[in-house]
């Protein structure tokens, strides 16, 4: 079995209350780690003086692999979404042995997780307003605080569904991609997305599972596709525990926003482009108790592997027997041609 190379920055090492908010796991989770992986990658923003931890998570191979982009918490209140990125990673590490679907994922397509994007945000969270939802930067000469990071990407930016005032929740930032978290995970994006095949970016809460866009009702060039592979993950997650999702653009079942990371990522032409909205519908909001973490993480675990595994079948798969069946004909015409020799 080859290692899998690179690294998973344990947030644990960083801020409070990780995985379920229980920080006995810690030292639990950074043994499995350190089994399975090698030296830290770190996606550098620089907001506050702290850094962005970042793990990629790659078996290697000699032949061109998909990478698949994950990313939880640009929103500081929706602390289920981080916790399941770590979830995550550690069904990742701790299976990929023993488990083939994972196998033949990594074997195929690298993992770039970014577990916390806003974590200025979040930790303050923890420390001050369990309700924040904007970043922590510093507007009007210190007298209003934050931007909504998923209103600040560059896609029809603060046209719809947020706003220029910077007290709102919505508040756009002063420009496209103005603040250094989105700088950051914009610029490298844009490094790699002629091989990023897939955009996933968690949030809560609402139980739902979107694609492009939420800007305009006009669909994107593969909006049918997009919503075939939503509704099977859908029905993979409630086959889990039972949960309901629906799927469907934002501007046809939630409501209209503008300068979201997922319209970018499709509009810069990454196909597979998502946002899961994640446990509840509203009983507890933004504050899920602990007792429904594990649950909440293992279904939608199960919807994540049947995004994955459409990707793997549109991309390595088809590809593969594209080619063999390629092959298969230059030899029949080979055969067919030194029999009339």
């Amino acid at each position: 079995m080859k290692p899998l190379l690179g690294t998973f920055y344990l947030l644990g090492m960083l801020v409070p209350g990780w995985l379920g908010y229980d920080r006995s796991l810690t030292q639990q989770r950074q043994e499995v780690v350190d089994k399975v992986v090698s030296p830290w990658s770190i996606l550098e923003t620089y907001s506050y003086n702290r850094y962005h931890p970042m793990g990629e998570i790659s078996q290697p191979s000699s032949n061109p692999k998909k990478i698949i982009w994950m990313d939880c918490g640009i929103h500081a209140r929706e602390w289920i979404a981080p916790a399941f990125c770590q979830w995550f990673v550690k069904e990742i590490l701790q299976n990929y042995e023993d488990n083939s679907r994972i196998r033949r994922l990594l074997k195929n397509l690298d993992f770039y997780v970014l577990p916390v994007l806003n974590i200025d945000g979040y930790i303050y969270t923890w420390t001050t307003d369990r309700l924040w939802r904007k970043s922590r930067s510093s507007h009007n000469n210190g007298t209003c605080f934050g931007t909504d990071l998923n209103r600040n990407f560059d896609a029809s930016w603060c046209s719809i569904g947020a706003s220029h005032n910077c007290e709102s929740l919505t508040f756009c930032g002063t420009g496209p991609m103005s603040e250094p978290e989105t700088k950051a995970v914009s610029s490298f994006i844009e490094s790699k997305k002629e091989n990023i095949a897939c955009f996933l970016t968690m949030h809560s809460y609402g139980q739902l599972i979107l694609v492009p866009y939420g800007y305009t009702k006009n669909k994107s060039n593969n909006h049918e596709e997009l919503i075939q592979v939503g509704q099977k993950a859908a029905n993979a997650l409630k086959a889990k525990h039972g949960t309901n999702y629906r799927v469907g653009s934002s501007a046809d079942i939630l409501y209209a926003t503008s300068g979201s990371s997922r319209d970018w990522a499709r509009d810069i032409g990454i196909p597979f482009s998502y946002t899961f909205e994640l446990r509840d519908n509203g009983t507890y909001g933004f504050v899920l108790p602990e007792t429904q973490i594990q649950a909440t993480c293992e279904e939608t675990m199960e919807a994540v592997l049947s995004v994955l595994d459409d990707v793997y079948e549109k991309y390595w798969y088809t590809n593969s027997a594209r080619k063999a069946k390629s092959t298969a004909l230059v030899l029949g015409l080979l055969m067919s041609f030194m029999s009339l020799l």
